[in-house]
């Protein structure tokens, strides 16, 4: 049979199914064959809220979308060019975003009437045999019966081989786009190494899905993605949670001191949790608290005996985290708060991602208790944010707030792998010996006598000779740091912990801008993960023959000292944010600038297409 290979330079599937029908999975295993073929690469799981929804229902989907590319690629795609369906539910769900033309891989054995009821569709009616389908490519494959055929030598139980068949479905999918399959049959093989009729089982499916595509009729035309340009050095895929765990292991490494992470799981925070802990080796300590404020307890008194505490959480933890976060403040002691934010209020949508914890990260405490803010801008990025995070944190004696939110840390994208000695040494300086001279002549060590240049206190590990000292929420003496109740001096303490943040604001790089031309009278502002869609969006404005600046903020408290010249060299300044508008209204407060919000709270990341949309006009009434 003569089958045709197209060449693309770019495609977006979707594996959607049950919860329990392994969608993670192939598209996790999927995107790593792209990578090692050497295409770029951007992911979005998107999981059910539910924890076991009932199967078959619309709340239960569970999808994984990834776009590769031969070109940098910085989001996983506005709609899917292939969709791979295991059940009547996954087809109707995801349906209203796929494009006319597109691929539907549908597993024709579940579409059964019972399926089909609980999915929605009226009774009598089946999409695949009806024409409402007709507007798309439609390959109606029975994945499921072909699976067991596939293993019925392995003698194994029916819904054991019928779970295989996401395999089945990873393997046609493998052909269809001529991704090499090694490293696939490797994972399966030690994924089940103590359980080798099971991997042998796993690789069947997958290489029979393979050999379906490769016999079959009904794909006429296989597509072929090349490599995309790489930068010279040794490259993974990483996800943002893990990134941001690697990072604080580096940084931890490069002050010289030992990490400690006192944490509570949360979604979908928890993941830095499970890989720190598998992380002991590198004098990592993890401390799984039985609530939010036990955890950063307990890495607030692990900063306070000198070494490098961490806590993890999300919007909720963070608001019970907040009591404590004022007593760093008072103690001025390095601490990092990790918040992986997910939408809210209350519980929210604890699968779903959003950037609505900006305001809390800066204000959410009692009085006046600045905390320096960062936020990641991509999945790689979470691993410069957070040694960045921990620099500040230890070099300024200061709590810092890392964000970064459910769509970083579950996509992924290709990394990089630093050289160690790429990053920065971070030195904790700790105090050895007396500082001060007391009345008497004597030498003394006063706790919050500061470096002229960081307003930074000593940081005194507790049984050092000489450096007895108090400590505790109460408002203490510049200086001697016993407890006062003077009017002067607790404003002379407020003022200066708000220098102290503010400034790091005189060592931050001046702002990238990207203004190809010089001439953009727009400029489209962003933070935290708004980066890929934004830099997408922007790219297509240009490619169409507009003009349009972007640049990214890291650093949110303290803002970068020369934001405020940057604003005002454009007409009209542009900010997508998850959330109804906060970091606009910050803008607006702290500079005279005309600033336009874009604003989204869907549990989404923004589509690049909206947000073109949104460029367009505004440049349009420029």
């Amino acid at each position: 049979m003569f089958q045709q290979v197209t060449p693309v330079s770019r495609v977006v599937i979707r594996f959607a199914g049950d919860s329990g029908d392994g969608m993670q999975l192939a598209g996790d295993r999927f995107t790593a064959q792209a990578a090692l073929f050497g295409n770029d690469v951007s992911t979005f799981p998107d999981f059910p809220a539910e924890i076991r929804a009932p199967a078959g229902t619309l709340p239960g989907v569970s999808a994984f979308q990834v776009q590769f590319a031969d070109h940098r690629v910085t989001t996983p795609g506005d709609a899917a060019d292939v969709l791979v369906a295991m059940n009547p539910a996954a087809l109707r769900v995801n349906l209203p975003a796929l494009p006319h033309g597109a691929q539907i891989i549908a597993d024709a054995d579940e579409f059964t009437p019972r399926n089909l009821v609980k999915a929605g569709y009226p009774a009598g009616t089946d999409p695949l045999t009806d024409d409402s389908l007709a507007a798309y490519r439609l390959h109606a494959v029975p994945l499921t019966g072909l699976t067991v055929e596939a293993l019925r030598a392995f003698e194994l139980p029916r819904k054991d081989a019928e779970r295989a068949k996401n395999m089945f479905a990873l393997g046609l999918v493998s052909w269809l786009f001529h991704r090499p399959t090694e490293a696939t049959v490797a994972f399966l093989r030690e994924k089940f190494a103590a359980r080798p009729h099971l991997a042998a089982a796993n690789v069947s499916a997958f290489t029979a899905g393979w050999n379906f595509g490769e016999t079959t009729e009904s794909f006429a035309v296989s597509h072929e993605v090349p490599a995309a340009p790489r930068t010279p050095g040794r490259h993974r895929t990483i996800t943002g949670n893990r990134a941001l765990a690697y990072g604080l292991i580096a940084a931890a490494d490069r002050a010289g001191l030992p990490l400690f992470l006192g944490s509570y799981p949360i979604t979908p925070a928890s993941d830095i949790l499970h890989e720190l802990s598998r992380q002991r080796h590198f004098g990592v300590t993890t401390f799984q608290a039985e609530d939010e404020i036990a955890g950063i307890g307990a890495a607030l008194g692990a900063a306070f005996g000198g070494a490098l505490g961490v806590t993890t959480t999300s919007g909720p933890g963070l608001a019970l985290k907040a009591e404590t976060i004022g007593l760093a403040v008072s103690l001025e002691l390095p601490l990092v708060i990790v918040d992986v934010q997910r939408g809210g209020p209350s519980t929210g949508l604890p699968t779903k991602t959003e950037q609505a914890d900006l305001f809390q990260a800066l204000y959410g405490r009692n009085g006046e208790s600045p905390v320096p803010v960062l936020a990641a801008s991509s999945p790689g990025d979470c691993f410069d944010a957070a040694v960045e995070a921990v620099r500040i944190a230890v070099t300024y004696r200061t709590p810092v707030v890392l964000l970064s939110d459910g769509y970083l840390a579950n996509g992924s994208e290709p990394w990089r792998v630093p050289d160690l000695d790429e990053l920065p040494t971070i030195d904790p300086a700790f105090a050895t010996g007396p500082n001060a001279i007391d009345a008497a002549g004597r030498p003394c060590f006063q706790p919050y006598l500061r470096d002229p240049h960081t307003l930074a206190r000593p940081w005194a590990v507790p049984g050092t000779p000489g450096l007895e000292h108090r400590v505790g929420g109460l408002e203490k003496a510049d200086r001697t740091g016993e407890i006062s109740y003077d009017a002067a001096n607790h404003e002379h303490m407020v003022r200066t912990r708000r220098a102290k943040v503010d400034g790091i604001a005189r060592e931050l790089p001046p702002l990238t801008v990207e203004d190809p031309d010089g001439s953009a009278e727009v400029l489209v502002l962003g933070w935290g993960s708004t980066a890929g869609p934004i830099a997408a969006a922007c790219t297509e404005v240009r490619a169409a023959g507009g003009s349009v600046a972007r640049a990214h903020l890291r650093h949110l408290d303290p803002l970068p000292a020369d934001l405020g010249d940057l604003l005002a060299r454009y007409r009209r300044v542009l900010v997508p944010e998850m959330n109804l508008g906060q970091l606009a209204q910050l803008l607006r407060a702290r500079y005279p600038v005309d600033i336009e919000s874009l604003t989204q709270v869907r549990g989404m990341p923004f589509k690049v297409a909206e947000l073109r949309t949104a460029i367009e006009k505004v440049a349009a009434d420029v």
